[in-house]
């Protein structure tokens, strides 16, 4: 594995994590167990994401119309790092 592709992996395991207590507290809205480790995965993502985008590019696409299309340049998953 790629130092991308695994912290690529980092970054899908916590949004997972996350997205899954939210869907938990749909029926328990006062779980605060369960609020304080959506807290703590957020926290411990944030800083993934940053160092993601920084040495890889954004993870979704911006809105930024000053760069329209400018990803097409950047090499496709098949064309390797």
């Amino acid at each position: 594995m790629t130092n991308r592709e695994i912290l690529l992996r980092k970054i899908s395991t916590y949004a997972f994590a996350i997205h899954e207590l939210r869907l938990f507290l749909d029926t328990h809205p006062k779980d605060e167990a369960t609020i304080a480790k959506i807290r703590d995965c957020e926290e411990k993502l944030l800083p993934l994401k940053e160092e993601y985008e920084k040495r890889f590019g954004p993870l979704m696409k911006n809105n930024d119309n000053s760069k329209k299309w400018t990803w097409v340049n950047d090499p496709w998953p098949w064309e390797g790092e």
